[in-house]
């Protein structure tokens, strides 16, 4: 069979375009989320320094230590919310769309 002829074939599909959609607009979901995350730790940093700079029950450790390891395992569990999420819902739907296109 022509390549061409699968490649629009599948393009056609209406789950082939229920994919897209899905999948991008959970993508920019879970961007959006990342980026008001980073974004709230920034203007922090920037117009209220002293919150994170403030010390942790009074110990060497400021509260920016713990805020910053909390963006970065953030943005670790929502890799994990997409994989999981990629996984399941959106291989099923890649493979109902290859087996349609046979």
């Amino acid at each position: 069979m022509d390549n061409d002829l699968v490649y629009n074939r599948v393009e056609q599909s209406p789950r082939f375009r229920e994919l897209i959609d899905k999948r991008s607009r959970f993508a920019w979901q879970l961007t959006i989320v990342m980026l008001a995350i980073y974004f709230a730790f920034i203007l922090v940093v920037a117009f209220a320094p002293g919150v994170l700079g403030a010390s942790v029950a009074g110990g060497v450790v400021t509260w920016g230590i713990p805020v910053g390891i909390a963006v970065i395992v953030a943005a670790f569990a929502l890799t994990g919310v997409y994989v999981a999420r990629a996984n399941s819902e959106f291989d099923r739907l890649t493979r109902q769309i290859v087996e349609e296109s046979k």
